[in-house]
């Protein structure tokens, strides 16, 4: 069951700029509710609390009750703005949830024991592909994120959709070969490899080349005895090939 938080809001009869600047001037931030084939409704809410709440994280996958005047309202934000200065709300909006509500959301993914992986103990980093999930699920089972262990990966390695487990009754949009989390090699690593490799190819390749030399090239003639070597038994045979033809 998701947690259901308490919101207080103060409808707001006028709509436009002026009245939206107004709200502002009074430490209110204006917003809407809509959705669940009802009218939309125009609200404002209190700039310090609402604030808080984006900060707090997970704002966006959070249902509220939204208390308007005596009666509840249960949402979920779908979209805020921020002033790009000074970084604080100008604008909220609310999806109304109907009971047993299917919605589609975006989740974030949360990477887990990283810090043990092989190729991290290596030397690699740790590449997030994706930090959130495109998700579908009901409005009452809907997680707060998506893990993602990274434990057994090595350099070069990836994490994708179809090695992640979600929640009973949680449906991905995301396409299932879409990669989540890599280990990108060290500075240097690439160059490392070749040069082991080509070590590796050196030393098994120099006893055939040793090999090749002591053996006498085709057609060349036999190398002569050295010095001091025992002449050959009367009555030995010439070297198959080797001698004169008799006349």
């Amino acid at each position: 069951m998701a947690t259901v938080m308490e919101l207080k809001a103060t409808a707001r009869p006028k709509s436009g700029k002026g009245a939206a600047r107004a709200e502002r001037r009074a430490g209110r931030v204006p917003g809407v509710i809509y959705g669940n084939n009802q009218p939309p409704v125009t609200i404002s809410v209190n700039d310090r609390e609402l604030r808080q709440r984006i900060l707090a994280g997970r704002f966006l996958t959070t249902i509220y009750d939204i208390d308007l005047e005596g009666k509840k309202h249960r949402v979920i934000p779908r979209d805020f703005h921020l002033d790009p200065v000074r970084d604080f709300p100008l604008h909220v909006d609310f999806m109304r949830l109907g009971e047993g509500a299917t919605i589609r959301i975006s989740v974030p993914l949360h990477v887990v024991n990283s810090e043990t992986a092989p190729g991290v103990k290596r030397g690699g980093t740790v590449n997030v592909v994706a930090h959130a999930l495109d998700l579908e699920c009901s409005v009452d089972n809907i997680p707060q994120y998506i893990e993602a262990d990274a434990s057994g990966l090595e350099i070069g390695y990836s994490l994708h959709l179809t090695d992640i487990k979600l929640p009973a009754g949680v449906k991905s949009l995301t396409r299932e070969d879409a990669t989540l989390v890599t280990i990108v090699p060290p500075s240097g690593y690439a160059e490392e490899q070749r040069a082991a490799a080509a070590a590796a190819a050196g030393g098994t390749a120099a006893p055939a080349a040793g090999a090749a030399a002591a053996a006498p090239a085709a057609g060349a003639a036999p190398a002569a005895p050295a010095a001091g070597a025992a002449a050959p038994a009367a009555g030995a045979k010439a070297p198959a090939g080797g001698g004169d033809k008799k006349k």
